[in-house]
């Protein structure tokens, strides 16, 4: 669903990178209270992987396909705020280096698939697991439900962004119709792709998925005839959890080199619900060349290397590796700043880290 360069008009485009900045604003302060150290590095990884998951088209109607936003997992596995950023490091990455996106509609791209996706899907997964039994099933349960109603909602933001701004003479109810009807098959597979690798991450770390924390009943005890929670115990296997943490992301770092340098080759090749729609409906008439149409890894490929599957593979690992780079620098970052909020000097002076600059 990624918006191409003259698509939308220059003004609704402004305001939407007015949009987009501010919700990239209140995501960097709220992914401090979400990052600690074991989950920032965790954030850096899942940038990396929607990377290569956003490479694998799939089919989903005769000559259309669709692929991974990312929205869903990305809240479900390190928070909303932290999800926000994690999609629109993916973004950043795509339109800058491989002409995915265009560069004038970064901030329509990130208000969609960034900023919409992960707001609604984290609302409806936090809605549902509040009423299904406290479980790892029921937490898998919830991320297919988010992230399959996402989509449509990503379609429909689109579509109301369209009917504002949209630069060709297009019957707004034609677009809804078209987008909304081939996302809602595109949500499937995300659905799908999503509650699979959740349900992964929770088998091996359940207490580094932001989704499932507190999932645990508290211990109780029997005191004087009345049922009291057990005190808290200090884990005594840190450097094994440790090994563990380290373990698991070594491995999904590994998945997502193999899937976009390996597996990505045999993505389907025809055109994503936006491009099909935006060609059968003339939306596409007033598109502009990208303007980083001459750099060496457009269109997810190194330039001068003739080989379509070298030259795929290359990318598509060159991808991730950037990717995985600026994700981890911009969430280190992050968490540095929340060890210095709740540092001895700012607690001796009783400064609240959530207010101070």
């Amino acid at each position: 669903m990624h918006v191409p360069d003259g698509f939308i008009d220059a003004p609704t485009s402004a305001v939407t990178g007015v949009v987009a900045a501010g919700a990239l604003a209140v995501s960097l302060r709220g992914a401090r209270r979400e990052l600690d150290e074991r989950t920032a590095p965790l954030a850096g990884l899942v940038a990396a992987f929607i990377f290569a998951v956003q490479m694998l088209n799939f089919p989903v109607a005769a000559g259309t396909s669709g692929h991974l936003l990312g929205g869903a997992l990305a809240a479900i596995l390190v928070g909303p705020f932290t999800g926000v950023l994690c999609v629109s490091v993916v973004l950043l990455m795509q339109g800058v280096l491989f002409a995915d996106g265009g560069l004038t509609a970064l901030g329509v791209n990130i208000t969609d698939m960034a900023l919409v996706t992960t707001v609604v899907a984290y609302a409806v997964f936090r809605g549902l697991v509040k009423v299904l039994p406290r479980s790892r099933r029921s937490v898998t349960a919830a991320s297919f439900a988010a992230a399959l109603v996402s989509v449509p909602a990503a379609a429909l933001a689109f579509t109301l962004l369209y009917w504002i701004g949209g630069t060709t003479d297009v019957a707004i109810g034609k677009v809804a119709t078209a987008m909304i009807g081939v996302h809602v098959l595109i949500g499937v597979g995300e659905a799908a792709i999503t509650a699979l690798t959740v349900g992964a991450v929770i088998a091996v770390r359940p207490d580094l998925v932001y989704g499932a924390r507190g999932l645990a009943r508290k211990l109780k005890l029997r005191v004087g005839g009345e049922l009291v929670d057990a005190p808290a115990v200090q884990p005594v296997t840190v450097p094994a959890a440790t090994r563990s943490h380290r373990k698991l992301w070594i491995t999904g770092l590994v998945a997502s080199l193999v899937l976009a340098g390996f597996v990505s080759f045999y993505a389907s090749a025809s055109p994503d619900g936006l491009e099909k729609v935006a060609a059968d409906q003339g939306i596409d008439k007033k598109a502009e060349e990208h303007a980083a149409a001459g750099s060496p890894l457009a269109d997810y490929g190194v330039k001068d290397v003739d080989d379509a599957r070298l030259s795929g593979g290359l990318a598509g690992v060159i991808g991730v590796g950037v990717t995985v780079v600026a994700g981890s620098a911009v969430f280190w970052a992050v968490r540095r700043r929340r060890t210095h909020d709740v540092s001895p000097t700012h607690i001796g002076t009783g400064t609240d880290p959530d207010t101070s600059a």
